[in-house]
């Protein structure tokens, strides 16, 4: 890589009232170090490595809105409550202080299972009561949960603003709760909140998205992430032409969602190859293509192995961004989103600048132990 060539990386950024040094985004990632749902000092220093090794913005790991059974794991963090909402005032604190930009993640989990073997409290809920095609867990939600949870996602972004953030997330990907009424094999309403169309199956999300809009105003900046794979079905798709990711995504973006964050397992993977080849655009590439707003890309950057492998152990090795620094060149996206090597190494974008790929740490899951 050129300097040349790392231009592209480091333009500056602006959307609304976010004003970015570089279009590097910190992935969320699920960390599980918040006891009680409260994060600690350790983890308002582990983002604020981040923020000192020159991460363009910071999405946070999910933070569970306020609903009985919200997280599947016992230590992931809330974003309700005097304590954690205080835990989270340090972390935004520390991020700003090294001259970082910071989002929450807000997130639901809906029926998905944890890996510990943890039982939240209350049932868990989800559109129809399952997790997965013919996977029953938990209720079905009634229109009072429904109300209630779009309620506590507004509340959480509203508290996100006041605590200084630079914008909101809100979790839609990856089988949780708002992609689970997004598929239909997880969504079997007969109200309106289901229908046998994607278009119509958005509007849990769209309520939501149009409730959090409502709650932060005009210029705050509200990122959603999608998905095509579930954790249920790593080949699901939603959409399977352009017309039906514009169906799927058309009325999110007039809900009030500012940022597209496509999440896809490698982001150098055409979403359509057989529209216009194997090199055409990814899941963010079209997303910006049919809907005119910026998106964020993102799927093993920087590493040799994708991410499902590497967590299961298999280790991961830094290798080049020609691939990423030529879409970037394109505008294909805006934005990259950047996981497990800011995981293994807070200082990734410095070295990458500085042209140090030497130097390049390799990512093996012993890195999850700890915050790094």
């Amino acid at each position: 890589m050129s300097k040349h060539a790392l231009d592209v990386l480091f333009r500056p950024f602006q959307y609304k009232s976010l004003q970015l040094p570089n279009r590097i985004v910190m992935a969320p990632m699920t960390r599980n170090f918040s006891p009680e749902g409260v994060p600690g000092p350790d983890v308002a220093a582990y983002y604020q490595r981040r923020a000192e090794g020159g991460v363009g913005l910071i999405l946070s790991e999910g933070t569970v809105i306020e609903r009985p059974a919200s997280r599947n794991e016992p230590r992931i963090p809330f974003f309700h409550g005097a304590r954690a909402l205080a835990g989270w005032q340090a972390v935004i604190n520390a991020v700003h202080a090294a001259g970082g930009r910071m989002g929450p993640q807000l997130w639901h989990t809906g029926a998905t299972r944890g890996n510990s073997g943890w039982q939240a409290d209350a049932p868990v809920e989800s559109p129809s009561g399952l997790n997965g095609p013919d996977d029953p867990n938990g209720v079905a939600m009634s229109d009072e949960d429904i109300a209630d949870t779009i309620a506590a996602f507004a509340r959480a972004a509203a508290d996100a603003k006041r605590l200084g953030f630079d914008v909101a997330e809100i979790h839609g990907a990856h089988g949780y709760l708002i992609d689970q009424f997004f598929w239909q094999a997880t969504n079997q309403r007969s109200d309106s909140y289901g229908g046998a169309t994607l278009r119509e199956r958005t509007r849990f999300a769209a309520d939501i998205l149009a409730a959090v809009r409502q709650s932060v105003g005009p210029d705050f900046p509200i990122l959603l992430r999608l998905s095509q794979w579930k954790q249920q079905d790593y080949a699901c798709k939603l959409a399977r032409t352009p017309d039906e990711m514009a169906q799927w995504l058309e009325p999110l973006v007039a809900a009030g969602a500012d940022i597209l964050h496509c999440s896809q397992r490698r982001f150098w993977e055409a979403e359509f190859p057989e529209v216009d080849g194997e090199q055409g655009l990814n899941f963010a590439g079209w997303a910006k293509k049919l809907t005119g707003v910026p998106t964020i890309s993102v799927g093993s950057v920087g590493l040799s192995g994708e991410f499902l492998a590497a967590f299961k152990g298999e280790r991961s090795h830094a290798v080049g961004l020609d691939e990423l620094l030529r879409r970037l060149e394109r505008d294909e996206f805006d934005l990259i989103a950047v996981g497990r090597a800011l995981l293994a190494d807070p200082q990734w974008v410095v070295k990458i600048k500085e042209e140090r790929s030497d130097e390049l740490h390799d990512f093996d899951r012993s890195v999850l132990g700890a915050l790094v």
